[in-house]
């Protein structure tokens, strides 16, 4: 027997047998996502290509999970851990099932290019709803428990997660491919580095993604700080790295930092990037003829990628996946899951006691292009559901149970000025009219969808390359928006957007507003649900919604200076961390402890309302006298605690001195002699917050 398929020893000896019986030639197809297989040693082919960012994604039939930066509005780390061990038994499943039927194409394999864990820096950033918000701490945690939840705890990997993009990428996309990112010291450690640190030595996150811009004049993908002083060497990742797809080739294309493809594949693989998606890696063996890459590089990073695949146990008899029934796949427990995702991550942002909606209420009008929208409840880098829930039909399916009418009109087309090609401009606006009027109560569903709002190449529209050119919902939306309120019809706004927008007009004349994300396949229950009551709204704004893009510095500027809520000195719309509720959750604790290696703060949360649910408890460390420019205050911790009405808990926070380490100019950290003041409550402890929930946080003081 071949020593690489024998299980008695160890995966570096097989991994090294394995290494080398193949050719140089051989060992380079293997290096390219869509890799060859070796016919003479009986190995099949492999595409590395695999998507899982919120469900099995581009392989048909799955459970659809809200989009990620929803995921992050719940602020439920066992949730998200959930979901993604659903994710990997989906994944297992369709790949047992796949292989057997002889098919190996991309998306069918069991190394899936998720997390994002980036920072949503800017809300004009297309691709940010793929991320889980706009703190470092939230982006940690949720995407540790997502590696946690794909990858198991078992003797082979269930599937190998991906840390991306690394690092600093978070737009502008249509720049992506030749732009040159500056960033200081100080943010990259205090604010881009910290997710993919914790993921690689916390979570062993299995791969790691480079970004297609530059970073500091060095394209991440071939970068010989980011891969190889800072992974590798500083963070001691073992795992392999994979580019982002045909980022190589922006090598010599676009960054004009090599001249040839030989010559870009030379740099990518000698920094430290094992596997190429895209065709660069096609001309490695043109670059070992011309001496430009020795054959110890190519056994390097080969030999990572073989690991990767006995780990999975792809050469092994059997795993203990290998039984998971197709039957699993969008399941009623799955899909149970989603939905109870997506209760807990949309955000309620303004009611003026409408909601929920009451017994009095005869007709509903509801209005909109996400109304009835499919695209609105998945966003990108999505599977396929096995049954849809827009947002009207989950009204309907409630509302019938109760006597009551529901009249839909869609109101506009998503971004263009009518719905038919032959109509004049505003063609729906008299409909949409006729519902308002006959209505007791419209809910309004406005938004964008994946077609507007993404990756570069998923979107081209007038938004452009997917990013938003500002925060305004699309002109014929505004407009449907105008006269819909001028009826004088209550109206509560529903937005299905993956990012902030500028809701001042919305804040000021609707009755009540929602922000559902792309909230999965069925996400229409849990919209209808949480109109009608049948749960109380938990969700809280994994970023800032500022009133506008005048408030934010140039989209190219990576500097973190006025940027979330960590460095934001305005007064936000709806801030970080806030979402309103149907009950009322009172906080008793706070005081004064020495500074120690290790503080706990304890703290009891009561539910004073009457209806049951969940309270996101969040807490904030502030520097009490920084020696330097350092974020105002920072999360710190979150805990998800679902109380019956009038029930009481205790909820208790502990960090160390290195959880609250400053961050200098030069990227150094260091403890701080100023002492801190910590914050607990449901929400930011800034001003804006208190005046719109009418609660001040709980204060801990440490000298």
């Amino acid at each position: 027997m071949e020593k690489y398929l024998d299980e008695s020893l160890s995966l570096e000896e097989r991994a090294d047998d394995l290494v080398s019986r193949l050719t140089v030639q051989e060992k380079v197809e293997q290096m390219i996502h869509g890799a060859k297989g070796v016919k003479r040693l009986g190995i099949s082919e492999y595409n590395w290509w695999n998507e899982s960012l919120h469900g099995v994604a581009r392989a048909g039939t799955a459970t659809v999970f809200p989009q990620c930066i929803g995921l992050g509005a719940t602020f439920n780390v066992p949730l998200v851990n959930k979901i993604a061990d659903i994710t990997s038994t989906e994944g297992r499943a369709k790949y047992n099932v796949q292989s057997a039927h002889g098919d190996f194409d991309i998306y069918k394999g069991l190394t899936y290019w998720t997390p994002n864990i980036n920072i949503f820096r800017d809300p004009r950033w297309g691709r940010g709803h793929e991320t889980y918000g706009e703190d470092p701490y939230l982006a940690t945690r949720m995407g540790l428990a997502f590696v946690d939840g794909l990858q198991g705890h078992e003797k082979h990997m269930k599937i190998a997660a991906c840390a991306k993009h690394f690092a600093v990428h978070s737009g502008p996309e249509e720049l992506r491919h030749e732009f040159d990112a500056r960033v200081s010291k100080k943010d990259m450690e205090e604010t881009y580095l910290p997710a993919f640190k914790a993921l690689v030595q916390e979570g062993k996150v299995e791969s790691v993604m480079g970004a297609y811009n530059r970073t500091n004049g060095e394209p991440c993908c071939g970068s010989k700080t980011l891969l190889q002083d800072i992974l590798r060497d500083e963070w001691g990742f073992e795992g392999h790295v994979v580019s982002d797809c045909w980022a190589i080739r922006d090598f010599h294309e676009n960054h004009h930092v090599t001249k040839t493809p030989e010559e870009s594949a030379a740099m990518a693989l000698k920094n430290g990037c094992d596997l190429n998606c895209g065709c660069t890696y096609e001309y490695l063996m043109k670059a070992y003829n011309k001496g430009l890459v020795t054959e110890e590089d190519i056994n390097t990073a080969f030999k990572r990628l073989a690991m990767t695949w006995l780990k999975l146990g792809r050469f092994d008899r059997k795993t203990e996946f290998d039984d998971i029934p197709y039957s699993v796949v969008a399941c009623r427990e799955h899909r149970e899951t989603a939905v109870e995702a997506a209760r807990q991550s949309m955000v309620l942002l303004k009611n003026d006691g409408i909601l929920p909606l009451r017994g009095n209420i005869k007709t509903i009008g509801v209005i909109g292009p996400n109304a009835d929208s499919r695209a609105a409840l998945l966003g990108n880098y999505t599977g396929t559901p096995i049954r849809y829930v827009t947002v009207l039909e989950g009204i309907m399916n409630e509302a019938e149970k109760r006597g009551i009418r529901v009249m839909y009109s869609e109101g506009c087309h998503l971004y263009k000025d009518r719905t038919s090609v032959l109509a004049k401009k505003y063609d729906r606006d008299s409909e949409a009219l006729t519902v308002a009027e006959q209505s007791d109560v419209v809910v309004m569903c406005l938004g964008l969808d994946a077609s507007i709002e993404g990756e570069q190449g998923d979107a081209g529209n007038e938004f452009g390359s997917g990013d938003k050119h500002d925060l305004s919902y699309p002109a014929i939306q505004r407009h449907l928006m105008e006269i819909v309120l001028g009826t004088g019809t209550p109206v509560i706004l529903v937005s299905m957007t993956g990012s902030a927008m500028d809701m001042r007009e919305a804040d000021e004349k609707c009755a009540a507003v929602v922000q559902a994300w792309y909230p999965g396949g069925e996400g229409g229950i849990a919209v209808a649900d949480m109109l009608f009551g049948k749960f109380s709204p938990s969700g809280k704004l994994p970023v800032t919604f500022y009133e506008s893009t005048e408030d934010l510095p140039d989209f190219t500027d990576y500097d973190m200076s006025e940027r979330t809520y960590r460095y934001f000195s305005g007064t936000p719309l709806y801030p970080f961390g806030y979402g309103l509720s149907y009950t009322s959750f009172a906080y008793e604790g706070g005081g004064e402890l020495p500074m120690a290696e290790e503080m706990t703060m304890e703290c009891k949360v009561k539910n004073i309302g009457n209806v049951d649910g969940y309270e996101k408890v969040q807490f904030y460390a502030e520097p009490a006298a920084p020696e330097c420019r350092v974020p105002k205050y920072e999360l710190k911790g979150f805990k998800a605690v679902y109380l019956k009405a009038g029930e009481e808990t205790t909820v208790t926070f502990t960090v160390t001195r290195e959880d609250l380490q400053l961050v200098d100019e030069e990227g150094n950290r260091f403890d701080t002699k100023g002492g801190f003041r910590f914050y607990i409550s449901g929400g930011q402890p800034d001003k804006r917050t208190a005046e719109l929930t009418g609660k001040e946080p709980l204060i801990f003081t440490v000298k």
